[in-house]
Formats: C-alpha cells, sequence, structure tokens
C-alpha cells in the first residue's frame, strides 16, 4: 500500500497572530506547515523544502506578495500561489491572476472559503504530478525536448497554428507534456503578453466549475462574499488552457459551447453580460469519441474543440528522445540537489529504452531525480536503479547489442549523442528483420517517412539491401 505523503504548505505573512491561526487551521486539517515572515523568508524557505503550495498575503516587508508569486513563477514553476489581500487591493489580485497566482482569498476571509481554495490547489498539485516539469532549450524547440519524427510533426503543427485563433485539442497519456504544448502555442503567439490562464478541470468540484469558469457576484451562492472575475474574464486578449476537459458534467458542456460559440456569458448570480476574445486550448487523456457514444460528452461541443488536433505520442513510442531527456533532467537535478554527475552509465541508458513507461516522461523524470539522489561518484551508474525496476528491464537487456564504448574521458553530451545513435541503430535493424528489410513497410511500422528512414540508414551506416520488391509487371 502507498502511503501518501501529506501536502506541504508555505504560509507567507508577516502579522504573527494571522501566520499562528492560519498554521493551526491547516494543521488540523493534515497538511505540513512552513512559516514566513516575509517574501525574502518564503523563498529561504522554499529553497530547503519541498513546498507543494504557496499562501501569501499581499503586503509584506522586503519583497510582497507579488514581488514572490513572480519569483515563485520564475524558479518553482507549477506551485500554487494563492494570495490572501484586502478589499481594497482586490484589483491587484485580479493582476495577480493574470500573472499565474492560483486563487484570491479577501480578508477577513471564512475558513471553509480558505479551505475550499486549498482543496483545489491539492487536488492541482496531485494531478500535476503526473506531467513533466518544463523543459528548457535542449534538444528540441519550444522549450520542448525531443528530435524525434513524431515530435518534429508536431513542431510542425505549432509553427502553422500558434499564432492563429483557432481551438485546438490536445490529447495524450498523462505525463505526455500537454501543457507544454499548450504554454507554446501561447508563446509563440501575438498573444504572449496578454493572460495565459489554466484550469484543471478534474481538480473542480461539479458544483464550482461554473463559478470557476465564469466568475460570480456577490451573494450568489453561500460563502459569495465579494464578486470575482471568472477564467474567461481573466483570459481576455489572452489564452485559457482548459486541462482534463473531458471531466465537466453535460451541463456545463452547455454553457461551455455558448460561450465559445458566441464569445460572452453571465457571471452566476449576475445578469449583465460580458463579452470576451480568448483563444481557447484544451487537453484531456480521454477518449472523446468514445465518451460521445456513451452518451457523456457532447458532440456539437467536441467538433468545436478539435478544430485543431494534437496528439502527443507516449514516451515508449519515441525511446530515441530518451538520452536527450536523460541530459536534460540530469543537468537539472545536479542543480537542485548540488551534485556533479558529469556522465551515464551506457547500460543506464539501454535500461531506461527497454522500458515501457507507462507513466511518460514524468516517470522518466522522478527515476533520474531518484537515481542522481542516491548516487556517489560522478557517473549515473545502473545500479542507482530501484531494484524493481531493474527486474522488469533486465529480460529485455539481455537480448540488446551494447553501444560501443565512447572514449574516456568524453563528456556527456558525447556519451548522449552515441547512445542515441546506438539505439536508433538497434531499433532500425530490429524492424528491418520484423519486415524482411522491406524499407517502405519499415518506415510505416516506425511511423516515420521513407525519405527519412533511408537519411537515417544512411547516417548510420545501414545497409538498405535487400530493399523493397520490384514493381511486378502484371
Amino acid at each position: 500500500m502507498k502511503i501518501r505523503e501529506p501536502i506541504q504548505i508555505l504560509i507567507a505573512e508577516d502579522e504573527p497572530n494571522m501566520r499562528k491561526v492560519l498554521r493551526a487551521m491547516l494543521e488540523r486539517d493534515g497538511y505540513e506547515v512552513h512559516a514566513a515572515s516575509d517574501g525574502e523568508h518564503a523563498l529561504r524557505v522554499l529553497a530547503e523544502n519541498h513546498i507543494d503550495i504557496v499562501v501569501t498575503d499581499l503586503k509584506m516587508p522586503k519583497l510582497d506578495g507579488m514581488g514572490l508569486l513572480r519569483r515563485i513563477a520564475d524558479q518553482y514553476a507549477g506551485i500554487p500561489v494563492i494570495m490572501i489581500t484586502a478589499h481594497g487591493t482586490v484589483d491587484t489580485a485580479v493582476e495577480a491572476l493574470k500573472l499565474g497566482a492560483f486563487d484570491y482569498i479577501t480578508k477577513p476571509f471564512e475558513r471553509h472559503e480558505m479551505r475550499s481554495v486549498l482543496k483545489k490547489a491539492t487536488r492541482t498539485t496531485e494531478l500535476g504530478r503526473s506531467e513533466p516539469t518544463m523543459e528548457r532549450d535542449q534538444g528540441g524547440r519550444y522549450r520542448i525536448i525531443g528530435t524525434s519524427e513524431p515530435m518534429q510533426q508536431i513542431f510542425e503543427i505549432i509553427d502553422r497554428v500558434a499564432d492563429t485563433p483557432s481551438t485546438v485539442l490536445i490529447t495524450g497519456e498523462s505525463g505526455t507534456g500537454k501543457e507544454l504544448i499548450a504554454r507554446a502555442l501561447h508563446e509563440n503567439s501575438s498573444r504572449q503578453e496578454a493572460s495565459y490562464i489554466r484550469v484543471n478541470c478534474a481538480a473542480i468540484p461539479p458544483t464550482l466549475i461554473e463559478s470557476e469558469l465564469f466568475g460570480h457576484e456577490k451573494g450568489a451562492f453561500t460563502g459569495a462574499e465579494t464578486a470575482k472575475p471568472g477564467r474567461f474574464e481573466l483570459a481576455h486578449e489572452g489564452t485559457l488552457f482548459l486541462d482534463e476537459i473531458g471531466e465537466i458534467s453535460s451541463e456545463m458542456q452547455v454553457k461551455l459551447l455558448r460561450a465559445i460559440q458566441e464569445g460572452e456569458f453571465e457571471r452566476v448570480g449576475g445578469i449583465a453580460t460580458t463579452r470576451v476574445n480568448v483563444r481557447l486550448v484544451t487537453a484531456t487523456n480521454q477518449d472523446l469519441k468514445k465518451r460521445i457514444d456513451e452518451g457523456l460528452f457532447r458532440e456539437d461541443l467536441f467538433y468545436r474543440l478539435n478544430v485543431v488536433h494534437v496528439h502527443l505520442p507516449p514516451l515508449r513510442e519515441r525511446p530515441t528522445d530518451i538520452p536527450l531527456l536523460v541530459d536534460h533532467f540530469l543537468n537539472q537535478f545536479n542543480t537542485r540537489l548540488n551534485k556533479e554527475i558529469k556522465s551515464v552509465d551506457p547500460d543506464l541508458l539501454l535500461a531506461l529504452s527497454a522500458y515501457e513507461w507507462p507513466g511518460n516522461i514524468r516517470e522518466l523524470e522522478n527515476i533520474i531525480e531518484r537515481c542522481v539522489l542516491f548516487s556517489d561518484g560522478s557517473s549515473l551508474a545502473i545500479e542507482s536503479l530501484p531494484e524493481a525496476f531493474s527486474d522488469q528491464v533486465k529480460p529485455e537487456l539481455d537480448h540488446r547489442i551494447q553501444p560501443p564504448p565512447t572514449p574516456l574521458g568524453s563528456g556527456l553530451k558525447d556519451q548522449v549523442k552515441a547512445a542515441t545513435a546506438s539505439l536508433e541503430r538497434q531499433l532500425i535493424n530490429k524492424a528491418l528483420d520484423q519486415t524482411g528489410r522491406n524499407v517502405t513497410q519499415t518506415a510505416r511500422l516506425l511511423k516515420i517517412s521513407r525519405k527519412s528512414l533511408q537519411t537515417k540508414m544512411k547516417e548510420l551506416g545501414l545497409r538498405n539491401e535487400p530493399t523493397d520488391p520490384p514493381p511486378s509487371d502484371g
């Protein structure tokens, strides 16, 4: 049985009494709580602990809540930040949402309101653990790592549609990096200076999703102490990313369809119509066509969302990207864990390429973090892999051809390059054997073009004879 680790919350608040009250309430609710008296103190706590959620006051000495939000967005992307603000500074809190804050609460607040927001943030954090962290420019484009044929095709789609108003539906298994595509679409469009607002629909209770998307007026329901804009309003002139779109109810699907078609809606409890200009990007790991057949998803909404379809392949379908990802994560965790690992054992790369990766890139990220953590030398050795992982890939490894050794003292980049070439050679040879060395069928099996396969075979020094059968005279 897997033991669930408590969510760690950082409270940044300069008033001692407020810190004390919040700490007591959150600890009673089962959270592990850290406290800081100002923004600079909060950054030190973040550097020394694995924080899941930050709750910060807006006005603090040394570094205020907005400054802390910007630093977290830059250094700890993905951590939900909840802003506490006074009634007179609600406009600033709304601006914080546009800059990436998860939500805001106005003083004085009810305890159930804080608990409700934290519950959403916790659910978002747990769901986010299945997605890889934001990549940096390395071995790919758009801050997305990958040079395989499937990723090249996705980059071409982004090239074509990023700077258009067309809605995009991103599909793929959990952990493949769907939000990276959504961000790439936003950051490479003319809307890049406007808001990018993300909503994980699976993290929001069905009773609150309408308020979350369209906002509410004061008194619209119990706990609505003030009027609050929804995510559509916050994303005006920018991009709204609705993750896990398959989770919304049939009733909300109708309202969402109208907002997309008409570009307008009403807040919950309001009568005034609000018009917005929003570029909508959605994502799901579900088969929406199957849900349509089951009567769980509206067909008309599906076609509104599916103007452009981007399907992210699972990691097992692009194994040649694994060495590049290992290189990236190794550099990342060297910095984060204060390590100086300079090379990777070829056996380790072979083991990683032999695995099926049900958790995709995020699972690979977690494995590399664990390997770095338990490695004492300057090389990432296969012995650092968890025993259960090694047992799963050992039968496959026994049939693998060992990669040619790289010269002693060669850098990580050279080793990754050599391992990638070795892995590509193995995959192509295996596919050629399966197809009787028919190049056309091999290209189809590997899901790349015939021309790309021939180019790659030439690069790797692979013979392509015998090749496709000659055309029949009959």
